[in-house]
């Protein structure tokens, strides 16, 4: 086998063009990592309160929100049977906001 023999100045070159590589690999992997770390806030968090209560859909299961009693959710969703459906609900006075509930409406939905 005949020997290549390569000279200094190619080896300093190869050297130099790998470590500019490993360089701009790892510029781009933090770039990457900080994109990954930021949080988008252009949506921000809008709590339904008051009047839009009124504007939220009544599905098959509803939780509960704040403000909310199970006599507007009853008559918002056109369910007048909403406790004897959730049987963990044992007292209609102790209806907080998170509380998930089962609704069956019997009545067409009040607009």
């Amino acid at each position: 086998m005949a020997s290549v023999r390569v000279s200094k100045s190619v080896v300093k070159a190869t050297l130099v063009a790998a470590d500019v590589a490993s360089w701009c690999c790892a510029f781009v992997i933090l770039g990457l990592f900080l994109m990954s770390s930021v949080r988008e806030t252009s949506v921000p968090y809008d709590p339904v309160k008051g009047s839009r209560l009124l504007s939220r859909p009544c599905d098959e299961i509803y939780v509960v929100g704040e403000g909310e009693t199970l006599h507007t959710i009853s008559d918002k969703c056109g369910d007048p049977y909403i406790v004897e459906q959730n049987p963990h609900i044992h007292d209609p006075d102790d209806v907080f906001p998170g509380l998930v509930i089962k609704i069956t409406p019997k009545l067409p939905r009040k607009p």
